[in-house]
Formats: structure tokens, sequence, C-alpha cells
């Protein structure tokens, strides 16, 4: 089970509690909301620190990403399937594939806070929605969401490179909640997947937001717009 971290709607963020195990998640995941999920690479102790199973000791993403590159043909929706191979490798990372139940719109930290709160205010249809150590947000919509969100940057005026927003569809995928990303910490949900958010939005209706959102993230002092 999951407790709440934050005081306000806008930033809670569900903490796992001990004894919960990386297994659960992904059977729950495949059960709960039908999608499908493949283990990744994990933690291995030593020498007083953490390095990833892969074996690269400057792994941009320690403990958090894919074992081989055909992990397409890992994925699986089966609880079963998920059983399985997690316990091969209790301590393997949670990985969701995306471009197939979900698409994703991954954008930095504080623009995600400040769309969500705008979201929240006009009433917009609103997914899960994941935050991640290294300081991104990153919002679940329907699939083919990745292939529209550019031209739908341009519709609002703003050239898609110019805003830190990521779109991922088919052949990306997500590290997903307890994942620990090396010394960072985990994988947490700033809105926890429920009954109530099982429909996904299109990317059309939390475009605007975002972009503005990351409009206003682009335009602060000291900020280094993306290339």
């Amino acid at each position: 089970m999951e407790e709440t971290i934050g005081t306000t709607d806008t930033a809670q963020i569900p903490r796992q509690r001990a004894g919960e195990q990386l297994l659960d998640h992904a059977v729950r995941y495949a059960e709960e909301r039908h999608w499908d999920v493949f283990p990744g690479t994990w933690l291995e102790a030593g020498d007083g620190k953490e390095y990833c199973s892969c074996g690269d000791t400057d792994c941009a993403a320690p403990g958090a990403h894919a074992t081989r590159p055909d992990w397409v043909n890992q994925a699986t929706g089966s609880a079963a399937g998920a059983r399985r191979m997690w316990g091969k490798q209790p301590k393997a990372a949670v990985l969701l594939p995306t471009g197939r139940t979900f698409d994703v719109l991954d954008v930095p930290e504080s623009a995600g806070f400040l769309a969500l709160a705008r979201l929240e205010r006009m009433d917009l249809p609103l997914g899960p929605v994941i935050s991640t150590p290294d300081r991104r947000m990153i919002f679940l919509v329907l699939p083919g969401g990745a292939a529209k969100a550019p031209a739908l940057v341009r519709d609002l005026g703003w050239a898609p490179s110019s805003l830190d927003l990521v779109p991922r569809g088919q052949g990306h995928y997500i590290a997903a909640p307890p994942t620990r990303i090396g010394g960072l910490g985990p994988v947490q949900w700033a809105r926890r997947p429920t009954p109530e958010n099982r429909w996904l939005p299109d990317a059309e209706e939390l475009i605007s937001p975002l972009a503005y959102a990351c409009g206003r993230e682009r335009s602060r002092p000291g900020t280094v717009p993306s290339a």
C-alpha cells in the first residue's frame, strides 16, 4: 500500500512503505491497469556504494534501464508472466513500454506541478502522473499522443525544440514506481492510478497547460532552452 507525502492535492506524492516489493507493483500494473511490464536492471551494492547491474560505472540510469536491446519482446501484460520474471530477479526495475496502452509527455518537475494546478482549476481530465527523482514529471496520455504532440505545440505558436516537453510513444519505455534510480531515490506517483483515472486523456487535452508551463520554465532567469 501507499501513503502520501505533501499537504496539498497538487503536491501529493505516494511513498512506498516498508515491505512492498517490486514484484507486487509489477503484478498490480498488469492485473489492475492492463499495462505491459518488463524487468530492467537493478542496483548492486559494493564498496559502500550502489552500482548498476549492467556493470557500467558511468551508467546514465543505474538500476532503471532495459537489460537487452530486444526488451520489447520481454514485455507482458500477464500477471503470471510478471511473477515469473521478477521471481528470477526480485530487485529488477519495473519498466513500462510506451506506445501500447499509453504514451507519455515528459516535462520538468516545476513545469509539471504548474500544469497540474492549472489542469485542476480548469477541471480538465487527468490520468496518472509520475514524478522521477531527477526532477521530471511524466503525464500518461492515450496512445498516439506522442506522435501528435509536436504539431499540437506548433499550433500553440511554439517551436517544439524550444520547449523541454518530450513525447514518448512506440519504441520507448519509462521506469515505474517504486523503481530506484541510482543514488537519486525512487520513482513515485504524483497522481497515482485510481479507478477514476483509468480512462486516459488525449494529448490534445493536456498540451496547452503543459506547453504554457514549459514556456514559463524556459523564460526563467538562468534556464537554458532545449536544443
